[in-house]
């Protein structure tokens, strides 16, 4: 009775949750559609649309293709080198642009990039007097690959390590070349992840905000994101909105459906297990090849953070630590952090729970089983709904009770908390059902329930992955300034938008300052996501 009792509270939570989920953006978007008042002059044929969407498409497409091209020699290079002095640091290092905040990302490339760069210093001095220009296309694509190269390199260099290393003994022993080696081994596997990688790596560039914003330099390079933002923030033009909207929901509908379409199992080779040896890549050539590539990626990956940390030192930081309004943007930011994140988790975990309960049953009903794919769509499905359109349409709810602005850090923390979602969903997920499947007969058989199994069974088990998805939602909502874009003001600033405040001002030596502040704490909250990692190792000895 009282497991029976149990489930029905965690799928009536998990319920709960996936309702204020749905109307909360629900609530958002059908605020929009009643502020066009019905107006049917189509809007979607507006010449200006039509050209933001081209340009969103463009930059988009370039972006993936120089992100993919880059990262398939980087990966095969990393693949045939699983020894060298660094190669662990190096790995490291690509997976930081996932987490860093955009606008510390951008602030390092324009260091290096910019008109008073590094790169344009040295054209200077060798007597060129035109300098590179890193607003426009050139910057918002220079940037998407900065962000988004690591990501299909890590995604590649997985798939190669799982080739099983019977291939490459008889490969071996048939003195195949580096050539057909690739085509015939490495590149069947390169291809079936393509898909994904590309299409993920398009998502982002397409629904790409903040870089836009920032490097755009102007009308003539803007996405639909951005354009979305000036349609709410500086024209209050919601018909305008809603059909961009529309238009970069569909666009992003059609190309997730088209990955679902071409996701395909990983294959499982006949092999014994064993440890991979690769013979390849001993002759000269392939070794230069290799190091040439793995130099260049961490150049092209290293050079913008040591700007930021060389710009950020040479800044005024003592008066930056004095400053009431950095004091008051760091607190809004940490609490902002803290209080998105928890929910986030919190909010997923309740799902997961309630979905596996439903499934559970050996003879779960199509009811049940619609329920657990519902949360599992809607976790990704979020990714669709830019989160300028969120923020437009609850301030459009909330304007007639008063100064919208007491009520923005509330729904900032919601947006962020749902943007965070799909990828605390995605950490919690595996682990919690490896989690059930080891624990769940014994709990039950034992009757331990309640407070005391979170305590004593869960917790323990889950720490890892919990403080994992903990420190990358507060990450995330540390560096975000989608959903604080249509809110910021001086009663409610953030980090990421006092510093882009200071970058609009051209008070360049303080946006320094304040990016390595900011990447300093998401550098400490991706620290404490993973110092379960560095206290296990010690407990191990002990």
């Amino acid at each position: 009775m009282f497991a029976l009792r149990e489930n029905r509270m965690t799928v009536a939570a998990g319920a709960f949750c996936l309702g204020a989920f749905l109307l909360f953006v629900g609530l958002a978007i059908a605020a929009l559609l009643a502020e066009t008042g019905g107006a049917g002059e189509g809007p979607l044929f507006d010449a200006y649309i039509w050209r933001v969407t081209r340009f969103t498409l463009l930059q988009a497409s370039l972006s993936t293709l120089l992100s993919v091209l880059f990262a398939i020699p980087v990966a095969r290079a990393l693949a045939r080198r699983p020894q060298f002095f660094g190669r662990i640091w190096l790995l490291r290092l690509m997976a930081l642009p996932l987490g860093l905040p955009v606008l510390v990302g951008a602030l390092g490339l324009i260091e290096i990039w910019g008109r008073q760069g590094f790169l344009n210093a040295g054209l200077r001095w060798l007597g060129l007097e035109q300098p590179v220009s890193i607003y426009g296309l050139f910057g918002i694509l220079l940037a998407h690959v900065f962000f988004n190269m690591p990501l299909a390199a890590r995604l590649f260099l997985a798939g190669l390590e799982r080739i099983p290393a019977e291939y490459w003994r008889s490969a071996a022993n048939l003195g195949m070349a580096s050539q057909a080696l690739f085509r015939f081994i490495e590149w069947p596997v390169v291809r079936g992840l393509l898909p994904g990688a590309a299409g993920l790596v398009f998502m982002l560039c397409a629904t790409s905000f903040t870089l836009v914003l920032t490097l755009g330099g102007g009308p003539a390079a803007s996405t639909i994101e951005v354009a979305i933002y000036q349609a709410l923030r500086f024209d209050f033009d919601p018909p305008r909105a809603i059909a961009l909207s529309g238009l970069q929901i569909a666009m992003t509908g059609v190309l997730l459906f088209i990955l679902i379409r071409l996701a395909t199992e990983p294959e499982e080779g006949m092999t014994g297990g064993r440890t991979v040896r690769r013979f390849d890549g001993a002759a000269p050539v392939a070794r230069l090849n290799d190091g040439a590539w793995i130099v260049l990626a961490l150049l092209f990956l290293i050079a913008p953070l040591v700007a930021v940390v060389v710009s950020g030192l040479q800044a005024d930081l003592l008066k930056l630590a004095r400053d009431p309004n950095v004091h008051r943007a760091l607190m809004t930011s940490a609490a902002i952090a803290l209080a998105s994140a928890f929910a986030s988790v919190s909010m997923a975990a309740v799902m997961i729970r309630a979905a596996a309960t439903m499934t559970a049953p050996r003879h779960a009903g199509k009811l049940a089983h619609g329920f657990a794919g519902m949360i599992g769509a809607s976790t990704s499905l979020i990714l669709l709904v830019p989160p300028v359109v969120l923020g437009a349409g609850w301030f459009l709810l909330l304007r007639p009770f008063g100064d919208v602005a007491r009520f923005a850090p509330v729904i900032v923390v919601a947006i962020n908390a749902l943007m965070a979602l799909p990828f605390v969903h995605r950490i919690l997920a595996p682990a919690m059902a490896t989690h059930a499947a080891r624990s769940e007969r014994l709990v039950a058989s034992l009757g331990i329930r309640g407070f005391h199994r979170l305590r004593w069974i869960d917790f323990p088990a889950l720490r890892k992955p919990l403080l994992m998805a903990l420190s990358f939602a507060m990450a995330l909502s540390l560096g975000d300034l989608g959903a604080v874009a249509l809110f910021g003001s001086q009663d409610m600033a953030t980090l990421p938008w006092l510093l882009y405040s200071r970058m609009g001002s051209y008070r360049t030596a303080d946006a320094a300052g304040l990016a390595l502040f900011l990447g300093l704490l998401c550098l400490i909250f991706t620290i404490l996501g993973t110092a379960d990692d560095v206290r296990r190792p010690e407990r191990r000895k002990a």
